[in-house]
């Protein structure tokens, strides 16, 4: 099972497993991580489960889809790596993933 580093806007980081197929934002919500408020459920319809992709991480990622573009804009402190956690689907190419919480979601 994949292991995703969590990193909280005060550097707290949380090592979880995170089972394929679930959500970046699922595996945070249910190992009750804070940080990440997935307002929406997972419906691509708030920026809370917003994350930094760690730079090293950025170019693996899944391509970002037109509804995610349009919600990160409503987002605090957007910067070149950000991703709505929601819209990453774990796989087992993501072990050792690592993404950081913005400061507005502390």
């Amino acid at each position: 099972m994949p292991k995703i580093k969590y990193i909280e806007e005060n550097g707290k980081e949380h090592v979880v497993e995170v089972p394929v197929g679930w959500s970046v934002m699922e595996g945070a919500v249910k190992n009750l991580i804070p940080g990440i408020d997935a307002d929406c459920g997972g419906a691509c319809a708030c920026a809370t489960c917003h994350v930094y992709v760690d730079p090293a991480w950025n170019a693996k990622m899944p391509p970002m889809g037109d509804m995610e573009e349009t919600m990160l804009d409503f987002a605090q402190d957007r910067e070149a790596t950000s991703r709505l956690s929601c819209q990453l689907k774990v796989t087992e190419a993501m072990d050792g993933l690592v993404v950081r919480m913005p400061k507005s979601q502390h």
